[in-house]
């Protein structure tokens, strides 16, 4: 067998391309090169570019607001931290505050209690005063009429009646 081929067996070989089929495939493959070179290649360049812009501007944004999203949240730790704080001295005030308010009250009604119970108990002295000397004068008078029915005779000097009431309200006094 030999591995020489003839034109004659070329010819009829399908697997080997005509040599005109081969220029034309080859200027067509050209054509076709430069049309999508010249005009698909930079359509997908920019669009790639438009997206690789897109993409970095927006992780551009997301780090900004990452940035700015720290910097609130400090602020707002530190607005939280003083609101703390002067809540806490509110708190202090209003307790301060308060303490004093119910130690004047308490000032206050421990006084009125005093004046209350020195009112009452210049009442009750007067009071009993007045009993007393009711008392005295209805006593004197009973025990002049019991003295008078015991003695047989009248009774009607004033001053003699007024020591007789006396000394016996005294001993009543003495013998308790």
């Amino acid at each position: 067998m030999s591995f020489r081929t003839t034109a004659a067996e070329a010819a009829a070989n399908p697997l080997i391309p005509h040599t005109a089929e081969l220029i034309v495939g080859f200027i067509a493959f050209s054509l076709l090169f430069l049309v999508l070179k010249s005009k698909v290649v930079p359509m997908f360049e920019k669009a790639f570019a438009a997206r690789t812009e897109a993409i970095q501007g927006g992780m551009e944004k997301a780090e900004k607001a990452q940035r700015d999203a720290e910097i609130a949240l400090e602020k707002y730790t530190v607005q939280l931290s003083e609101a703390r704080t002067e809540a806490q001295k509110i708190r202090e005030e209003a307790r301060v505050q308060g303490a004093a308010i119910i130690e004047d009250l308490r000032g206050k009604a421990q006084e009125e209690a005093a004046r209350i119970t020195a009112a009452a108990a210049a009442s009750i002295e007067a009071e009993r005063q007045q009993a007393i000397t009711s008392l005295r004068s209805e006593v004197g008078t009973l025990a002049t009429n019991l003295a008078s029915k015991i003695v047989g005779e009248a009774l009607d000097d004033q001053v003699r009646q007024s020591r007789i009431v006396d000394r016996f309200l005294d001993d009543l006094e003495k013998s308790k």
